[in-house]
């Protein structure tokens, strides 16, 4: 069972998933602009990257030109090469500095999303998971009249005493004594507490719906 079966928990349940659920898509977007932005920082070792590469390529096709003078196209032919080698280098540099900024925006986009999401999604998702665990837990369990005097004991252990007194003024002395209608209302009381709707069958006693 995902939701209680009473309004008002079930209304507190929607409204937390649906915030939960705009949580974390609010930081995915956080994380994609980050990303984005960590990005443009890039740009610079592109354009050096391009450019020096263009830069290289005109040297070599300069030095091939060059390399059928007479007597000194040689000469010519290997200093254009060394010119076009600082180019490459460049253009190396430039792609590897490309690399490591597009490492750095993935990792902080993971840390700028997963934090957050994780932080509260984490928990919920837990309250959740133990919340459907106890209510199916407990639907099985309400099938006879020695199951409604546990859920009867649970609720004199773990309801707050106010809502006790309302129900009976000793509601420990009337369940020892086996008084059917404060057994029923305890239980009830501890029944609607784990996300359950109390209603009485043709016999009379307290069920889950």
């Amino acid at each position: 069972m995902t939701y209680s079966q009473t309004s008002t928990r079930r209304a507190r349940q929607i409204t937390g998933d649906l915030v939960v659920l705009a949580w974390c898509v609010a930081w995915v977007w956080v994380a994609r602009v980050v990303h984005g932005l960590v990005l443009q920082l890039a740009e610079p070792a592109r354009t050096l990257r391009r450019t020096a590469t263009d830069f290289g390529a005109a040297m070599m096709d300069a030095g091939t030109t060059v390399g059928g003078v007479p007597f000194a196209g040689e000469q010519l032919q290997e200093s254009f090469s060394r010119v076009a080698g600082v180019g490459a280098e460049a253009s190396a540099a430039g792609a590897q500095f490309e690399t490591t900024v597009g490492r750095l925006a993935l990792v902080l986009a993971l840390v700028t999303a997963l934090g957050p999401t994780l932080g509260l999604g984490v928990p919920w998702v837990v309250s959740r998971v133990r919340f459907a665990r106890r209510a199916a837990a407990a639907r099985l369990l309400v099938d006879s009249e020695a199951d409604l005097e546990l859920f009867a004991l649970r609720a004199m252990a773990n309801q707050p005493l106010p809502r006790l007194a309302e129900i009976a003024p000793d509601p420990v002395a009337a369940w020892r004594a086996g008084d059917a209608r404060v057994v029923h209302a305890l239980a009830a009381l501890e029944l609607r507490s784990v996300g359950l709707r109390p209603a009485r069958g043709r016999d009379g006693q307290v069920r889950a719906e």
